[in-house]
């Protein structure tokens, strides 16, 4: 495949993480190099601590690398201050993690909402965009429910409606089937690859489930910080 500069959707640059221990640094990421290129599905595998959720988080803009740079088509992120980073985010990027991290006080509707609110949508139209959304996945039946009356299958549609609600251009994933039994797992999987294709997501995920792993066309596999394949 071609990875032009035009096709370039999102690129990591001599991406490094550490942190101080004592008086030493914890090297958690040494210079990653990383393209992606719109639309593609990859699943990022490796050990625990091989840093794979760091880099995820880095590529989200939810974390920042202490050495390097991330692009999204061809904009330095790395040089944006906080509030436009979470403008970035809540515009391009949608993400799901192990735990749903849902508002316990709100309804699956409000849950789905809340990024439509943030961006300045009027509270009915945001409902209602939410609704939709929520009923494509199934939970025509759970909009008023809160997270505590959703099974943990429930739970991780809600969050994953969510995290598509503003259309965005990546969908990040976090071990999305960690917390769950086998049968919902397989729902949640299969339901990455439909929203993938119904909505022409950039997939990218981070798993220990190498079956799951082993169904993207490309796999990173990563071990003590660096990309080893």
């Amino acid at each position: 495949m071609s990875t032009g500069q035009n096709e370039i959707l999102l690129q990591a640059r001599g991406v490094t993480k550490s942190y101080p221990m004592g008086a030493s640094r914890l090297e958690v990421l040494r210079g990653v190099d990383l393209q992606v290129t719109p639309g593609e599905a990859l699943s990022i595998v490796g050990a625990s601590g091989a840093g794979k959720s760091t880099l995820l988080h880095i590529l989200g803009t939810l974390d920042r690398p202490t050495l390097g740079k991330v692009f999204h088509r061809g904009q330095d992120l790395t040089r944006l201050d906080d509030d436009a980073l979470a403008a970035h985010r809540n515009r391009s990027m949608g993400f799901v993690f192990q735990f749903h991290h849902l508002l316990g006080e709100f309804t699956a509707l409000e849950n789905v909402a809340m990024p439509l609110r943030i961006a300045g949508l009027g509270p009915q139209e945001a409902l209602a965009q939410a609704e939709k959304v929520l009923r494509q996945l199934g939970l025509e039946q759970r909009l008023t429910h809160r997270p505590s009356e959703l099974s943990g299958g429930e739970q991780q549609r809600v969050s994953m409606a969510r995290a598509i609600v503003r259309q965005p251009e990546i969908l990040f994933a976090d071990e999305p089937t960690g917390n769950l039994d086998t049968k919902n797992a397989g729902m949640i999987q299969e339901l990455l690859f439909s929203l993938r294709e119904t909505h022409r997501l950039t997939l990218i995920v981070v798993t220990h489930d190498l079956q799951f792993a082993a169904r993207f066309p490309r796999q990173v596999r990563m071990r003590d910080g660096v990309i080893e394949s």
